[in-house]
């Protein structure tokens, strides 16, 4: 009962998006996701895109209970937050040679390193 979603009747009340930035460590995640979320009334599709840890709700829902619900499964999940793409495309490039560095360095320390390589691809 705790994950009934409560529309008011009087409001002209229509469906929205709800993006959200869910760590996925497996498929498996994937599938855990897309179940709890398919439970809540109101949500008509769950898309998930695990190369970019992006997960998109369209319903008529509560964007906060929502994620409440994907934080039970995944405790770091957020919004997705949109940032202008000239102001921000800077520090995107940056932040992804700093990335890079790390992952390579953490590849390199690694002795499993072909399970890295299928987790970071470079």
């Amino acid at each position: 009962m705790a994950n009934l979603q409560i529309v008011p009747a009087g409001k002209n009340v229509e469906a929205q998006y709800v993006e959200m930035k869910v760590p996925l460590y497996s498929y498996g995640c994937e599938k855990k996701v897309k179940k709890a979320l398919s439970h809540l009334r109101g949500i008509h599709s769950v898309h998930v895109d695990y190369k970019l840890q992006k997960v998109t709700v369209w319903g008529i829902c509560n964007k906060d209970a929502v994620l409440a619900t994907i934080r039970k499964k995944r405790r770091e999940a957020r919004f997705w937050e949109q940032a202008e793409p000239e102001a921000a495309e800077g520090k995107v490039e940056d932040e992804m040679a700093v990335a890079k560095a790390s992952r390579l360095a953490a590849a390199k320390g690694h002795r499993l390193r072909l399970s890295w390589k299928k987790l970071f691809p470079l």
